[in-house]
C-alpha cells in the first residue's frame, strides 16, 4: 500500500508480423506508458514471456507466419500464463466469443488508436495505476 504506481514495471508483447504495424502498436503501448517488447511471430513471443516476467499484456495478430497463429498463441498464453491480459487483432479473420480465450478482448484491423489506448490505461489501473 502507499506505494505509487510504476508503469515500467509492466510490459506488452506486441506480436505482428508487419513490421511497420508492429511499431506503430508498439508506439501506442508506449504512449500508454508500458515498456514494450516486440515479436514477429509465436515462436518468438513465447521465448519473450519466458525471458520477461515483467510482460503483463499480449497484443497479438491472428494471422502470421509460423509454428501457430495468433489465436492458438492466445490460448498458449492463457493456459501458460493467466495473470496476462490478452487483446488479439486481425484484419482478415472474424472470430467469436467462444474462439477467444477467456478474459481476452478482439479488435478488427484497422483498430482505433484511441480504443486501444484506453484499454491499455484500464489494464494500468487494473494492475495497480
Amino acid at each position: 500500500m502507499g506505494q505509487s504506481f510504476d508503469p515500467n514495471r509492466y510490459a506488452v508483447l506486441v506480436v505482428e508480423d508487419d513490421a511497420l504495424v508492429r511499431a506503430e502498436a508498439a508506439d501506442l503501448c508506449e504512449d500508454a506508458g508500458f515498456t514494450t517488447y516486440e515479436a514477429r511471430n509465436a515462436d518468438q513471443a513465447i521465448r519473450m514471456l519466458e525471458r520477461h516476467s515483467d510482460i503483463r499484456v499480449l497484443f497479438t495478430d491472428i494471422d502470421m507466419p509460423g509454428t501457430m497463429d495468433g489465436l492458438k498463441l492466445a490460448h498458449a498464453v492463457r493456459d501458460r500464463w493467466p495473470p496476462v491480459t490478452i487483446i488479439v487483432t486481425s484484419g482478415r479473420v472474424q472470430v467469436t466469443v467462444d474462439q477467444m480465450p477467456v478474459n481476452s478482448t478482439f479488435f478488427t484491423k484497422p483498430y482505433p488508436p484511441r480504443a486501444i489506448l484506453d484499454m491499455l490505461r484500464d489494464i494500468t489501473l487494473q494492475l495497480g495505476g
